[in-house]
């Protein structure tokens, strides 16, 4: 016994192609959210954010 659905392909073709199509949509929105947060934390780790750290001559000479 056939079952006629599977004799079609373009049937599920025409099923498959929206959730695939949505599924793209999707990602490119998770990935352009994923770079705008980079970039974002990107921006508290820059140096004219951080404070002055003041350092002794004496700890520097200890280093050297």
């Amino acid at each position: 016994m056939s079952y006629p659905s599977r004799d079609n392909p373009s049937l599920w073709l025409s099923l498959v192609t929206s959730p695939f199509l949505l599924f793209l949509i999707a990602l490119q929105s998770v990935i352009e959210g994923l770079r705008e947060l980079g970039i974002a934390s990107e921006e508290i780790f820059r140096g004219d954010r951080l404070p002055i750290l003041n350092i002794s001559e004496k700890y520097q000479e200890e280093q050297q």
